[in-house]
This record gives structure tokens, sequence and C-alpha cells, in this order.
């Protein structure tokens, strides 16, 4: 079963909007629906935002769910000119890039202690185009975290989600899929004025999107393309 996990219910709303709901529970305060997008089985987990319940929402979905794949859905910022307020991307790599390992293990900013090199590939599907993203426990401005991102880690766009779930899936061996809309763009003012002003154009291209991205997924047959080095 393809289950979505996604941080916030406004996020949610588009691709439960596109679901015949047969089911909806609270499940450790969190929302959890279940039902079908046309004869596909699927399932929501509004996990909340950060990396802690993004991890803690994927892997309920696999475990508790029986998810085959997971894709995470949502609004995001972008950290180059090559996007466009409300477009949608597809993720088909990760980074956690507010974790650093670099005193102990030698390794660059971003690699996890089990990897051997900062960013998780993940699988594609729909023909967007594809953006590398950089996941942290962060929503703001700073200049050195917008250095970091560009420079080092040369990301496209930034969250808060997205890699903890890459994560979570790679060592499960589960395919995961993301898919984001731009809500704000560096360079073009305050990013939370920018997010608060697009959220509602992101989710609109998001619920005409929906249907296409679950087709997309649940068409792709190939196994996780997750390249998880070393092991733990």
């Amino acid at each position: 079963m393809t289950v979505f996990v996604i941080a916030m219910r406004n996020e949610a709303t588009p691709i439960a909007d596109n679901m015949r709901i047969t089911q909806s529970s609270e499940v450790h305060g969190r929302q959890v629906l279940r039902g079908f997008i046309g004869e596909g089985e699927c399932a929501v987990v509004v996990c909340g935002v950060g990396k802690v319940n993004a991890a803690a929402g994927a892997q309920y979905a696999i475990d508790c769910l029986g998810a085959d794949r997971i894709v995470n859905v949502g609004v995001a910022g972008g950290l180059n000119g090559t996007m466009s307020v409300g477009d949608v991307y597809s993720v088909d790599s990760c980074v956690q890039y507010d974790f650093n390992l670099a005193e102990l293990n030698g390794t660059s900013i971003g690699t996890l202690n089990e990897y051997e090199e900062p960013y998780i590939r993940i699988n594609t599907a729909g023909g967007y185009p594809k953006r590398k993203l950089a996941t942290g426990d962060r929503f703001d401005d700073d200049e050195g975290d917008f250095k970091l991102l560009t420079s080092t880690l040369s990301a496209d766009i930034r969250d808060m989600e997205g890699g903890a779930i890459a994560h979570v899936c790679a060592h499960a061996n589960v395919p995961c899929y993301i898919f984001k809309a731009i809500s704000d763009v560096a360079g073009m003012g305050s990013t939370h004025e920018q997010f608060r002003k697009n959220l509602e154009k992101c989710a609109q291209t998001l619920s005409k999107e929906a249907v296409n991205i679950f087709n997309a997924v649940n068409n792709d047959k190939r196994g996780n393309v997750g390249d998880k080095k070393g092991g733990v």
C-alpha cells in the first residue's frame, strides 16, 4: 500500500481531498486516514513538523500500516533561481544538513554515521523536474545556513522532514518518493512572509497533482534505489 507521510494538515488536505476516505483515526495524537484514490488503496499519516516526527511517522507507516512505498508531499523552500513558486519538483536525493560527525569520523557535514557520503538517493516518478533536498530542524533566513546549503551541499530545496523519511525508508528497504511545491525562494524576501503568502497557491497545485503523483508512484515498478553504504 502507498502511504503518504506529511507534516501538516494543510499539506495533507490536497491528498485527502482526492481520496475516498474509509477510516479516520487519531494515533498517538496524529491523524491517520485510510481509503482509496481511484481504485488504489492508500493512507495518509499527518506526522507533525520536524525530523523526529517525520521519522516516527514513516516507521509507523511501515510497521503498522504495511506501507510498501512511502510518499512525502508538501511545501518547501527553493534555494536558487531554477525554481518557481507553486511549481512541483521531484526529489532525487536528500541530505540532513544539521547532522555533523566531522570531528568524530572525519566525514563531510550531512554524512550519516552509517554512510560514506552526505546524500541518500531516492526514487523518482512522474516526469517532474528533479532536485536535491536538504532537510534540517530549522526554518529561518540564516545566512550561514544558506551558504552551507548552496555552496557546500549544492542543495536546491530545503525542508524539515524529507531527509528523515528517506533515512527510515533506506533502512527498511521501502521505496521513498518526495514531491515538493515551492512556497518561497531565497533572495525574494522573508522566508516566513513568502511561506504565508504562497501556502494556498501551493495547496491548489498539489491538489491538482495529487492523482498524478499517486498514479506515477504506483506505476513505478522499481525497488528501493536508496544507496545506503556500510551498515549499523
